[in-house]
């Protein structure tokens, strides 16, 4: 049971930390219950989705999505190529795939 509760609260720790790092989610301050509720079951479905893909790949979210290239010249955001099996996996859903191109940073 002690192993048990261990590895739960691990798994728990991993969920967090996915949400606040891959997923960028920060704490949102709502006054009323309805928005406290959407706001829950939105992070919780996002997370959801996360595993599902994380479990569906057998690799980390972030290597299934993002690539980032750094040069002197600044950092350039780009999506992986897609395998056969992301592919499936956008096509069963009905989402399309993300563009190559998220995210241009040029040095200052």
């Amino acid at each position: 049971d002690i192993a048990l509760g261990y590895k739960q609260l691990l798994q728990v720790e991993s969920a967090f930390r996915t949400l606040k790092s891959t997923l960028k989610i920060r704490p949102m301050y709502h006054r009323l219950e309805r928005r406290i509720r959407a706001h829950i079951i939105i992070n919780w479905l996002a997370l959801l989705l996360v595993m599902l893909i994380e479990n569906e790949t057998g690799s980390s979210w972030i290597s299934c999505v993002v690539s980032p290239k750094a040069s002197s010249d600044g950092d350039l955001y780009r999506t992986t190529t897609p395998t056969a099996k992301q592919k499936e996996i956008f096509n069963k859903v009905g989402v399309d795939l993300p563009p190559e191109i998220l995210e241009i940073k040029p040095k200052s």
